[in-house]
């Protein structure tokens, strides 16, 4: 029985490691160009952009509809089990997002499936 319940121990390990080893996600890399689509709700949910009120705090203007088909450049890419997770990004143009920051991070699988970023042919 003790035998048993290892051999079925280890089968479920193996098929869970199978598992999370498939990427759904495209291989990004630093020196990538994304779009920024429009949002699927009123804001942008995957992006992770500052709240209006720090934007306004800093001197920014707070309008995300000024955001729609900017591209952006993949900065720095973030991997958990193999697959890219999140990514750093900056606008092409070398201008900052609001007028205030340089960067932001984008939840790569979320933003997708959101139809939140699309991907540039290379």
């Amino acid at each position: 029985m003790k035998t048993f319940i290892a051999i079925a121990a280890m089968a479920l390990g193996l098929t869970t490691l199978q598992a999370q080893n498939t990427c759904e996600t495209p291989q990004l890399k630093a020196g990538d160009v994304i779009k920024i689509a429009s949002p699927s709700h009123a804001t942008y949910s995957h992006i992770n952009f500052p709240k209006s009120n720090f934007i306004i705090k800093r001197g920014g203007i707070a309008n995300h509809k000024s955001l729609i088909n900017k591209e952006v450049e993949v900065t720095e890419v973030k991997m958990e089990n193999g697959c890219v997770a999140q990514i750093e990004v900056k606008l092409k143009d070398g201008k900052k997002f609001f007028n205030v920051v340089r960067e932001v991070s984008i939840d790569v699988e979320d933003a997708l499936a959101a139809g939140e970023i699309r991907l540039l042919k290379s």
